[in-house]
């Protein structure tokens, strides 16, 4: 358990410092992946960490956060939610094609599987993490901490660097704007 939380510590403490050296604007460059937020499997191994947390930077309404959600263990993971103090609510999403070949959002049912010693990327046009109802601004260089619930009810703190991109404005299934 000591190791773990130095791990986050350190990760906490080091992860805002390395993402203000890089010089990368592009969110997903591999040179500035970080392994961060583990969580044990009952024997104790690492079950479920995140690489290369980050949110989209917003000003207000919502935002999405993404990174590789990678699983370590020999059992199936399944994130079943996730929360903020960053937004009034945090739901997971999927991106979906509509029947006229548009690209939507919605609600992920069952939540974020991810398959023993297997990953799943949540990035932009994709799986993500949906911050809705913004508390306060998320600017370049901060962090957002973020909590997942997995399946068993153990939960897996992340921190997440906080960059600027100007993609994937998606839709929602019903028609509102991100």
């Amino acid at each position: 358990m000591k190791k773990h939380l130095g791990a986050a510590v350190l990760t906490a403490v080091l992860l805002p410092a390395m993402a203000a050296c890089g010089g990368s604007d592009d969110a997903r460059d591999p040179a500035a992946t970080t392994r961060t937020a583990d969580a044990a499997d009952a024997a104790g191994n690492a079950a479920l960490s995140v690489t290369d947390p980050w949110v989209k930077a917003a000003t207000d309404g919502m935002t999405a956060a993404f990174g590789t959600l990678v699983n370590d263990s020999t059992d199936d993971v399944t994130v079943v939610s996730a929360t903020t103090t960053a937004a009034a609510s945090t739901e997971l999403h999927e991106t979906v094609e509509n029947e006229d070949g548009s690209m939507a959002m919605r609600p992920k049912e069952g939540g974020f599987v991810i398959p023993a010693g297997g990953s799943l990327t949540l990035e932009p046009g994709g799986d993500h993490l949906m911050l809705m109802g913004l508390s306060a601004p998320v600017e370049p260089g901060t962090t957002v901490t973020l909590t997942l619930t997995l399946g068993d009810g153990s939960t897996v703190p992340v921190e997440a660097t906080v960059k600027a991109f100007d993609g994937a404005d998606e839709q929602y299934q019903n028609g509102g704007e991100h």
